[in-house]
């Protein structure tokens, strides 16, 4: 029994009333609770919850959920209503409360949930069974773990404890193939009083083109597909789905994203999996967030103006601020190897100054000069723009291009010393660079033109130790999994203008399974465009670690990789001389 010192204030209930402003009632068709009544109090209601729908004067509408209820509830402390659909509300405020507790419990003392062994077979660490408690009690809800520490299998477990299906997961199409395998592995029924509950079937949905979907307790689809099924799918009846890599949906204004809004609308069993939900700019939280759990951070424009820099503004004037809140409310769970994995190696990063070759630059930028005196000439507001973003990605290819020598030769350095590689591109003009340059390693490739058996047949190559060299794009390879097992160098021979993106590449050796402490090289040169990529990942890292509630890399923490990135390289070096000495030995 709950005792009334533990609910939150604004859940108490309202005191009797002489008089009411309105009357609240519920519409089972749109699952909505709907105020008619005074001005006063559907305006404060618009105002305070611009979540708070209703066209015409007189009427605001709230979605039915266990947030905006309570809110609901403290708005009738102030303006009562006479409630048309008592039992109705008292089951929804009393969902509110019960909500609103557990989740104070919940911040307080994580608590732990085993998933029901009916459903699931696998094994789950300490902090994972926790991840399945927070998923259980707040969905919707974004699980943003670090890379590596099981954001698949926790959410497996939390399926296995809804023990309610069919459901949909919505990933990229590099992991689809992935999560069928993940769902077969972990969430085949157990026997039961000599029967068996039925076999967990998994259909990856193909084509733009909606078709009759076959019994399944699984249903994938990627990304790209979603406009094609946006008016079928939303009415299917799924009992949960899981956005993975929701990433995919930090811009607005897509086709894309409208699908994917209206079916996390469909069902309240919802939830986001990401450890990098922005890559630039902290306002991309809000799309995130608004497609999980609708206007919970209000609409755009007053979560730009309360939250941002200024109205239509996207940089979080205080990220931290923002991270904070989300945990508060039970948004999101965010954990990072730091805070779980005391035994897992440290991560170090070093940024090497390298050469690059002028002439060459020069030779590439001549397109870029040609590009410039078109957009000096250009009429058009909308095709200024499309030439310069034309001329940015010039500079970065001219870049790519010129130092991509040097990189091969920071590379051949590494795999000479017997260390296996994995070396991040962006450009296949610079792919081109370093096959040429590297084919004596006989390199595996990952650059987002293989196919999902070839980049499978890529990745065991390399895991397997057939090659020590795997050359993988900074953007091709979500889901990308198991490197832990072979490698620890991770060298950045161009850079991506999101943190995230590198984060990401980082921790496909820096998870769960490794041994070594993992070094991340980033290759630098002084011409074109890394001095002001430098400079901007800078500024997008303080988004993202003040949202993500990360502490950023302190002045011993660059201190102490120089020292650990030196001794590698002292200990590479070493490697060389010796196998000098030893053809200088055999050649006498």
């Amino acid at each position: 029994m709950l005792q009334t010192a533990d609910i939150p204030s604004y859940l108490n209930r309202p005191a009797p009333a002489d008089y009411t402003y309105g009357t609240l009632r519920y519409d089972e068709r749109t699952d909505s609770w709907i105020i008619e009544g005074e001005p006063i109090v559907c305006q404060m209601a618009k105002r305070l919850f611009p979540g708070a729908e209703g066209r015409g004067k007189g009427i605001a509408r709230f979605k039915s959920n266990k947030r905006t209820n309570g809110e609901l509830n403290w708005l009738m402390m102030r303006y009562p209503l006479k409630i048309e659909n008592p039992d109705k509300w008292e089951r929804d405020y009393q969902q509110a409360v019960d909500h609103a507790v557990k989740r104070q419990q919940l911040l307080k003392s994580p608590q732990k949930l085993e998933p029901s062994s009916l459903y699931f077979n696998g094994k789950l660490a300490e902090f994972q069974k926790e991840g399945v408690a927070f998923l259980l009690h707040n969905a919707p809800t974004l699980l943003a773990d670090d890379m590596g520490l099981g954001k698949t299998v926790q959410a497996l477990g939390w399926i296995a404890s809804l023990e309610r299906f069919p459901g949909l997961i919505v990933a990229p199409t590099s992991v689809q193939t992935q999560w069928k395998q993940q769902i077969i592995k972990f969430m085949q029924p157990q026997p039961v009083a000599d029967s068996l509950l039925p076999e967990m079937n998994v259909h990856i949905i193909r084509g733009l083109k909606p078709y009759s979907l076959p019994p399944a307790q699984f249903y994938i689809i990627h990304y790209g597909l979603l406009r094609g099924w946006k008016q079928y799918l939303p009415s299917f009846g799924f009992e949960f789905v899981v956005f993975d890599e929701i990433q995919e949906l930090r811009h607005s204004g897509t086709e894309k994203y409208s699908a994917a809004s209206l079916l996390a609308q469909s069902t309240e069993k919802v939830i986001g999996l990401s450890g990098t939900p922005i890559y630039g700019k902290g306002g991309e939280m809000w799309n995130v967030m608004n497609i999980l759990d609708f206007q919970c951070l209000g609409d755009w424009e007053s979560f730009t103006r309360e939250w941002c820099d200024g109205y239509g503004s996207d940089v979080v004037a205080d990220p931290e601020m923002l991270g904070d809140h989300l945990r508060r409310e039970g948004l999101m769970l965010r954990r990072s190897k730091d805070d779980v994995l005391t035994e897992l190696p440290p991560k170090r990063r070093i940024v090497q100054q390298i050469d690059s070759d002028e002439h060459v630059f020069l030779k590439e930028m001549r397109t870029v000069i040609r590009l410039i005196g078109k957009h000096d000439q250009a009429e058009n507001h909308f095709e200024k723009g499309r030439i310069k973003r034309e001329i940015g990605q010039r500079v970065r290819q001219a870049t790519g291009v010129a130092k991509a020598p040097y990189v091969a030769e920071f590379v051949k350095m590494l795999l000479d010393a017997g260390e296996p590689v994995i070396l991040y591109g962006y450009h296949h003009e610079v792919y081109a660079q370093w096959e040429e340059r590297l084919r004596g390693y006989r390199p595996a490739f990952i650059t987002g033109r293989e196919t999902p058996a070839e980049k499978e047949a890529a990745k065991r190559r390399f895991i397997e130790g057939e090659t020590n060299l795997l050359i993988i794009s900074l953007r091709a390879a979500a889901g990308l999994d198991g490197l832990q097992e072979r490698a620890n160098i991770n060298v950045f021979g161009e850079l991506d203008w999101s943190p995230g993106i590198h984060s990401q590449c980082e921790d496909r050796t820096h998870r769960m399974g490794q041994k070594d402490s993992v070094i991340s090289y980033y290759l630098v040169c002084g011409e074109g465009s890394d001095e002001q990529m430098m400079e901007a990942l800078g500024f997008k890292t303080a988004q993202f670690v003040g949202i993500m509630g990360e502490s950023a890399e302190s002045e011993e923490d660059r201190e102490i990789s120089q020292i650990e990135v030196g001794k590698h390289l002292d200990k590479v070096m070493e490697k060389l001389r010796k196998a000098e000495e030893r053809r200088r030995t055999s050649g006498q």
